[in-house]
């Protein structure tokens, strides 16, 4: 039964997209969703801008992904365990370089590695 439960812990994510996430800094306002309003961003700072593959004209706004850290280049720079983020943006740059760019505190939450792009697998819940 043990090995059950640490199985279903791991394969948690599976029917998730992959893609790649990178971290940006503040100012995070104004957003595309919702301008400069604080109330936007949810408890601990874990929201993510999103590429055009997602954005779906704005109708990502308030959208919430369970992500993971799958790989990178830099030295296993992956934290064990998943979290839940909320799409508060379009990425700003153009091309945007991956496919969901995270707030520092969700970026920190995921990776040891704060300046990385890493490998993600996500699922809208």
């Amino acid at each position: 039964m043990a090995i059950v439960v640490v199985l279903i812990r791991r394969i948690s994510l599976v029917q998730g997209d992959i893609g790649t996430a990178t971290s940006y800094n503040p100012p995070y306002t104004p957003t595309k969703c919702h301008g400069n309003r604080q109330d936007q961003f949810p408890p601990g700072n874990l929201f993510v801008s999103v590429n055009e593959g997602l954005w779906d004209n704005g109708a990502s706004c308030g959208r919430r992904y369970r992500l993971k850290c799958l790989s990178g280049r830099n030295n296993r720079p992956c934290k064990e365990g998943t979290i839940d983020v909320v799409v508060v943006d379009f990425c700003s740059r153009r091309p945007c370089p991956s496919t969901m760019v995270l707030s520092n505190d969700a970026f920190a939450a995921v990776s040891h590695s704060p300046k990385a792009k890493i490998n993600i697998e996500y699922i809208q819940v």
